[in-house]
């Protein structure tokens, strides 16, 4: 389906290029060049999704993720000449749905531009996932646990979210990480296990854990339901 796209980027050449690979798909495009241009235009149209260059002039594009995402869930997806851990991290952290490193072939932004819209649209459908006390709401973007509002960072919950779709499902690192982001940089598998790490922290009763398990060999799976261990 057709999508409202706003794109971000201050080389005008690729952003041209981008807009005319996005219009063939019949999406409706609309190109800024600076982070500032970028907030201003996100809050004033709403776009279905966010390509985003992440150096740009006036406000970089980390600020701008940063700034949208407090302000809500358009998805976004990164594009950045950058390649070290840090700053892949740091986007991740932020609520990029997804990044690109340049270069970058344009028809493969096209397909990212794709799946990322498609799992959107699925989180947008309110089905809401039960284990236990645990209550994941990917409309919505909340957990609750007993009925308390727990706070996740986004890439906490786009990890939660992909297991809770599928509880009982083992899943590897890297197919949460291509799951829940579509990244499929080698450098990211072993920071699942730091946000898993959090998320325990975060919603699991005891020591003992009783919804995040690890299947040894694989990686992680969401119980598909919770045995208590009370005495």
């Amino acid at each position: 389906m057709p999508a409202r796209i706003l794109v971000a980027e201050d080389d005008l050449k690729q952003a041209e290029l981008i807009r005319r690979y996005l219009e063939r798909e019949g999406h409706l495009t609309v190109v800024v060049h600076d982070g500032r241009a970028a907030i201003d235009e996100a809050r004033r149209r709403s776009p279905d999704l966010l390509v985003l260059d992440v150096m740009m002039p006036k406000v970089d594009g980390l600020d701008v993720c940063r700034v949208l995402r407090a302000d809500g869930q358009v998805p976004i997806i990164m594009l950045t000449a950058r390649s070290t851990d840090d700053d892949l991290l740091l986007g991740l952290d932020l609520g990029a749905d997804d990044y690109l490193t340049k270069p970058y072939n344009p028809r493969e932004l096209v397909a990212r531009v794709r799946t990322v819209l498609r799992r959107t649209r699925v989180r947008a459908e309110g089905e809401v996932y039960r284990v236990g006390e645990l209550e994941i709401d990917p409309g919505r973007h909340e957990v609750r646990l007993a009925g308390q509002l727990i706070e996740l960072t986004p890439a906490e919950f786009k990890i939660l979210a992909c297991l809770a779709a599928s509880p009982g499902r083992a899943f590897s690192r890297q197919q949460l990480l291509e799951h829940a982001f579509g990244f499929d940089h080698y450098v990211f598998d072993r920071t699942v296990d730091v946000h898993v790490m959090n998320l325990r922290k975060k919603i699991e009763p005891s020591t003992v854990p009783a919804y995040l398990k690890t299947v040894y060999g694989v990686g992680y799976k969401l119980a598909d339901k919770v045995v208590s261990h009370a005495s």
